[in-house]
């Protein structure tokens, strides 16, 4: 009997290692599909040792690349995607690569006739929440050419489903974190500069009084969250993949002062701040996938200065 076989953009990034690992240890064969603009090569490369990984050098906007190396693979996983502070950067290539080359995945695998697309969404799809927790069938408003790339990419995937019976499923990632992680990702650069003042011995320095929140959710179970979408039953639906939980950053300040040991008291920056707040609705996580959050903020924030 021959291994299921994984196709997964992305895969020699941060959550992609995850999810490769995850995807080992549960016997499926990989081939990763990165072209390391945001991948660590050498990381991806030491996983060949382990005979069930391949790793594809090239880039999802170009679609016969993406068509030939997909050849042979049961599963998708399409990870691959510009930031969200470069799309506003940068916004013709934000869409080339975050619609142009999630088309060609999609409409690769439709070809092929995989058995399940897992696409990595986002949260952001839903703009400034109108209310808490977030649910799948609330209103959407992206606000940036990565959000806006992110809902046009579930809106493609309806459009496989119902021309060629695609499934698929579309985690919305909340406020992704763990080891591993760079430090210039958007959503979460907030406990970097946390993290790095209080190395020094220095107060982290919180704008207006620190309520706006976020859900933060660590890059283990994240990937777990992946993998049972891979093998879940029901699908063609949006999920929101988080804890439920929103944490403001003056609570996230406390977590980090805890977690690094050192005796100083956060720093207040009075100042006008939009106080926005983040906190997924799980019902659906949980009841389509089977899906608990095990990690905690705090023991993970702890792991996370423990390996940085």
């Amino acid at each position: 009997m021959t291994a299921k076989k994984v196709f997964i953009t992305g895969g020699a990034g941060f959550i992609g290692h995850h999810v490769v690992t995850q995807l080992l240890e549960k016997d499926y064969e990989v081939v990763i599909f990165d072209n390391m603009v945001r991948g660590d090569r050498d990381r991806a490369n030491a996983l060949v040792s382990t005979g069930r990984v391949t790793v594809i050098d090239q880039d999802v906007r170009y679609g016969g690349a993406v068509h030939a190396a997909m050849a042979g693979c049961e599963y998708v996983v399409h990870l691959a995607a510009d930031s969200i502070n470069k799309s506003q950067a940068d916004p013709y290539g934000s869409v080339s690569v975050n619609m142009d080359g999630a088309h060609n995945v999609f409409a690769a695998a439709a070809d092929h006739g995989v058995k399940r697309v897992v696409f990595a969404s986002s949260a952001s799809v839903y703009g400034d929440p109108e209310k808490l927790p977030m649910h799948e069938d609330d209103k959407l408003s992206p606000l940036t050419p990565y959000c806006i790339g992110k809902r046009t990419g579930e809106d493609l995937l309806g459009y496989y489903q119902r021309k060629t019976g695609l499934s698929w499923i579309a985690l919305r990632f909340f406020n992704v974190y763990g080891e591993g992680q760079k430090v210039t990702a958007y959503y979460t650069s907030v406990i970097n500069h946390f993290v790095n003042r209080l190395k020094n011995g220095e107060a982290p320095v919180i704008d207006g009084e620190g309520k706006q929140s976020m859900d933060f959710i660590h890059v283990v179970d994240i990937a777990r969250a992946v993998v049972m979408a891979l093998e879940s039953e029901q699908a063609n639906v949006p999920i929101n993949v988080g804890t439920g939980i929103d944490t403001s950053i003056a609570e996230l300040a406390e977590i980090l002062i805890d977690a690094v040991g050192v005796d100083v008291k956060p720093q207040f920056n009075p100042r006008d701040v939009l106080v926005s707040r983040r906190a997924a609705d799980v019902t659906r996580s949980r009841e389509i996938l089977g899906f608990e959050p095990t990690i905690a903020v705090g023991p993970g924030m702890k792991r996370l200065i423990e390996n940085s």
